[in-house]
């Protein structure tokens, strides 16, 4: 396995993980690192043609901005960041 794939996987399953979070905040710091991890990959990756991965580095890029602006424009706002809801 190179760096490439274990940053592919890692990405992934960080992905995943964050689907089971019950804390907001939790759930969009993690799916921050495994979308950004998926950008790195989308452009390391010499692989697979650079226009077969801009889907992928468009959609985590996009997905990257929504958790950022929820994370840092959206903090003041305490229901959003409660636990158990």
């Amino acid at each position: 396995m190179t760096i490439i794939q274990a940053l592919g996987y890692l990405s992934s399953f960080l992905i995943l993980i964050s689907f089971v979070m019950k804390d907001m905040r939790k759930l969009r710091i993690i799916n921050l690192f495994g979308c950004s991890g998926f950008i790195i990959y989308g452009f390391i990756n010499t692989a697979i043609p650079f226009e077969d991965v801009i889907p992928i580095i468009i959609t985590n890029g996009a997905i990257v901005l929504i958790n950022v602006y929820y994370l840092y424009f959206k903090a003041k706002n305490k229901f959003f960041f409660h636990k158990n809801y």
